[in-house]
C-alpha cells in the first residue's frame, strides 16, 4: 500500500499481549478541515444509496493464516477501494479468534476506529469481509460514518462497469439481494405506516392514515422483491439467447477456450494478443464485465473460439457468483479453460486457489485446464523460476510486449479436441465448398490434388464426416501420390 497507509495490528481483548508480528508504525498526522464534515446525523432511514467513496479507512480482521496473508488481503482491499474512486487513508488489522458477531472488531476496538476515523477525516470505513446487518448498523451508529463491507464494495465496482444490458441487469440483481436483508426501518417508529384507513390513533399517522396498514419497511421489501423477480424474468429471456448461440457454435462443431482467471491478471490483453479483439484494457480490478467471444484459426486452419470473462478474486460475494451465473456458464461449456495467472502478484498461489473455487461453483472444475503466467515481463527471475517449479506445465508469456504468445496458441491448439473419425476422400474441384469445411472444422493430416478432384486425408466428427461417405477414396492415398501438404 501506499506510505501514507499505514498498518495497525489490534490484539483482541481475550489474546495475550502482542509478539511483535506486526510492527506498529507511527501513522502519518493529518489535519481535519473544519466544516466539511461528512459525517451522518441519521443514519437509520430506509435508503439504498449508491457508493461516494471518497476518503476512506480499511478494517480488517486477521483469523487465521500468515501475517503475509492479512497484509495481502488488506492491500487488494485498498486496490478495489481505488478502483471505486475512493483516497485510502489508512488501514487497520485486529489479530482475532473470530470476528465479532457484535461490531465486528470488538466493542472496544471500535472506540480507536472512531478516534482514527475522527483524526484522518475519513468519511466511509471498508471492512475486509462481508458484514452482517446487525454488524452494519452498530458500527456506523458508534463511528458516525457511513461504513461498507466487501461485498457491497465489489458490487459497486460492477455497477460502474457494466455496460451491456445482461451486466447492468445482472449487477442491478446482486445489488438488490445484497440489499433486501439490510433494509434499516425508521428507528424506534418501526410502526410509522403507509396507507392504511380507519379509525385509530397510530402515532405514524395522520389525516386519512391512521389505522392499520403497510409499514414503509414492508412497503420497501415488497417492491425490491418485485423487482428481484421482474430482472430474473429478463436474465432468464438472455440467457436463452446466449444459449442459442452456444448451441449454433457446437452444431457447427466450433471448440471453444474460454480465457478465465483473477481480476486484473491481463486476461483481455491476451485476448486482444491472441485475436486483435480490440477489448478495454485498463490497469484496474473488474475493468470489464461483459464477455467478449473472437474467432481464432489454428495453423493448420480449423477455426474455435476465445471468450474472456470476468474476473475472479478471493470471497467474490455469492451475489455476484449467482446473478453471472448464464455468463459463466460459458466457460463451464468451454473445451479448455486458459486460465490466466499474474506472474508479479505477491500471493499467485491464492489466485489460482480462489479462481477454481469459483470454476467449480459453476461445474469447470472438470475441464481441461492450461495454467499461463502473465506479465512476465514486469516479474523477476527468482519469482518466474518459483513459478516454473511449481507449476511446470504453465505456459510463461507477456501479454504487452507478445513474449511467450507464439507457445501459447500452439499449446491451445495441442489442447484442442481432436475429431474423431478419421476420413480419405476425393472431393471434386466444384465442391470447394465443402473443402473449405473439412479445413474450418476438422483437422486435415494430407492433401494431395488428382485430375479427378482433391484428395483429403482428414479427421471430422460424425456429422461431416457423413456427408464425406459419397467422397470416401478408401485406400487411395499411399505415399506414392503427390501430398501437397501435410502433418
Amino acid at each position: 500500500m501506499r506510505d501514507q497507509e499505514t498498518f495497525l495490528t489490534y490484539e483482541d481483548d481475550e489474546l495475550d499481549a502482542t509478539t511483535g508480528e506486526f510492527e506498529l508504525s507511527e501513522r502519518q498526522a493529518l489535519r481535519r478541515v473544519p466544516g466539511l464534515s461528512t459525517e451522518l446525523s441519521d443514519i437509520t432511514e430506509v435508503e439504498y444509496r449508491q457508493l461516494r467513496l471518497e476518503r476512506v479507512v480499511l478494517v480488517g480482521v486477521w483469523t487465521e493464516g500468515t501475517q503475509v496473508d492479512a497484509d495481502n488481503s488488506l492491500t487488494e482491499l485498498a486496490a478495489l477501494a481505488e478502483t471505486a474512486g475512493s483516497q485510502v487513508l489508512e488501514g487497520l488489522i485486529q489479530r482475532r479468534n473470530r470476528p465479532d458477531p457484535a461490531t465486528y472488531i470488538g466493542r472496544g476496538k471500535v472506540e480507536d476506529l472512531s478516534a482514527v476515523v475522527l483524526a484522518t477525516g475519513a468519511d466511509t470505513v471498508i471492512c475486509d469481509g462481508e458484514l452482517s446487518p446487525s454488524q452494519l448498523r452498530n458500527l456506523e451508529q458508534r463511528t458516525k460514518v457511513k461504513v461498507v463491507d466487501r461485498t457491497a464494495l465489489i458490487l459497486d465496482i460492477f455497477a460502474q462497469h457494466a455496460k451491456s444490458r445482461e451486466g447492468k441487469a445482472q449487477v442491478e440483481l446482486a445489488q438488490l439481494e445484497y440489499l433486501l436483508p439490510r433494509l434499516r426501518g425508521w428507528g424506534e417508529t418501526l410502526s410509522r405506516q403507509t396507507g392504511g384507513s380507519g379509525r385509530g390513533g397510530g402515532a405514524g399517522g395522520g389525516v386519512g392514515l391512521r389505522g392499520p396498514g403497510e409499514t414503509k419497511l414492508e412497503t420497501d421489501r415488497r417492491r425490491i422483491r418485485h423487482r428481484i423477480a421482474r430482472l430474473r424474468r429478463e436474465i432468464k429471456s438472455m440467457t436463452t439467447v446466449r444459449q442459442t448461440k452456444r448451441a449454433r457454435r457446437s452444431r457447427n462443431a466450433v471448440p471453444a477456450v474460454a480465457i478465465a482467471g483473477y481480476t486484473n491478471a491481463g486476461k483481455s490483453s491476451l485476448l486482444n494478443r491472441l485475436t486483435g479483439a480490440g477489448v478495454l484494457v485498463e490497469n484496474a480490478l473488474f475493468a470489464t464485465l461483459d464477455p467478449t467471444t473472437r474467432r481464432a484459426t489454428t495453423s493448420d486452419g480449423r477455426l474455435y473460439t476465445l471468450s474472456d470473462t470476468v474476473g475472479f478474486v478471493r470471497h467474490l460475494p455469492h451475489q455476484i457468483v449467482e446473478a453471472f451465473r448464464s455468463t459463466l456458464e460459458e466457460v463451464a461449456d468451454a473445451d479448455l479453460v486458459v486460465h490466466v495467472v499474474d506472474g508479479t502478484h505477491p500471493d499467485p498461489e491464492e489466485q489460482v486457489r480462489a479462481v477454481r473455487e469459483v470454476l467449480a461453483e459453476v461445474g469447470a472444475d472438470r475441464l481441461p485446464e492450461l495454467l499461463v503466467v502473465n506479465k512476465i515481463d514486469a516479474a523477476d527471475e527468482e519469482t518466474l523460476l518459483r513459478l516454473k517449479r511449481l507449476w511446470p506445465e504453465a505456459v510463461l508469456v507477456s501479454a504487452y510486449s507478445g513474449r511467450g504468445v507464439d507457445g501459447l496458441r500452439e499449446a491451445i491448439e495441442q489442447r484442442l479436441p481432436r475429431p474423431a473419425v478419421e476420413v480419405r476422400a476425393v472431393l471434386p474441384y466444384d465442391r470447394g465448398d465443402l473443402v473449405a469445411r473439412v479445413h474450418r472444422q476438422g483437422e486435415v493430416l494430407s492433401t494431395a490434388h488428382l485430375p479427378e478432384g482433391t484428395l483429403l486425408h482428414v479427421r471430422v466428427r460424425e456429422a461431416l464426416a457423413a456427408e464425406l461417405v459419397p467422397y470416401r477414396a478408401g485406400d487411395r492415398l499411399t505415399s506414392d501420390e503427390p501430398v501437397a501438404a501435410g502433418r
